[in-house]
């Protein structure tokens, strides 16, 4: 049987989702390698395709910008509802590793994406869903039950701080960081208590 040949339409949306793609990685390394000097031309070098093209889908490096940002704040939204999904306290742990994994992904430019203006409703969702994964972690024992939903945003900040830091020296950092403070958040208060006590004694003496 002859199939008919592809609508050129189809082909036509088919090529410009892929130009898409390539812009967005392009600009993920370009603005990696140079920061805020790199320039559309760089990018649509990078890219593979005509500067006009870029041009057409993002009116200014600052509109690609923004959609780098709403790209890794989606992923986040994404992350936070299936750990939402999770049973018992399981959720905070795996949106925590979805947030250093994301902080690590965009350590080279984050400067940049921390310069823009956020979207609000993306943020307050993963706010409230680090809220309430903290309680359900407290509540089924896998976190300490003093943990707060600050001693949990600290982490993140810290955790975003050490992988812009890192950089490519180690890549990892962040996994290693977080697992010693998760650790830390699953001790129980005796066991704090006992860590400490040698530390409290040397104070003494």
């Amino acid at each position: 049987m002859i199939r008919p040949p592809p609508h050129p339409h189809r082909a036509v949306r088919r090529d410009a989702a892929r130009n898409h793609q390539k812009i967005l990685a392009a600009a993920r390394a370009v603005l990696g390698e140079s920061g805020a000097n790199a320039s559309m031309e760089d990018i649509a070098g990078r890219a593979g395709v005509g500067v006009g093209t870029v041009y057409r889908r993002f009116a200014s490096k600052d509109a690609l910008i923004d959609e780098l940002l709403r790209l890794a704040l989606a992923d986040i939204v994404l992350a936070a509802e299936r750990a939402l999904e999770l049973p018992g306290g399981q959720g905070l742990e795996e949106l925590l590793r979805a947030l250093g994994q994301s902080f690590a992904d965009h350590a080279r430019y984050a400067s940049l994406l921390l310069q823009r203006q956020s979207d609000p409703v993306a943020i307050r969702q993963i706010t409230a869903a680090i809220d309430e994964l903290t309680t359900r972690a407290a509540a089924a024992g896998t976190v300490g039950p003093a943990v707060t939903t600050g001693d949990i945003t600290a982490l993140i900040w810290a955790m975003r701080g050490l992988t812009q830091a890192a950089g490519d020296m180690d890549p990892q950092a962040w996994q290693r960081f977080l697992n010693f403070h998760l650790a830390g958040l699953r001790a129980t208060p005796q066991r704090q208590e006992h860590a400490l006590a040698p530390e409290q004694g040397a104070i003494d003496a």
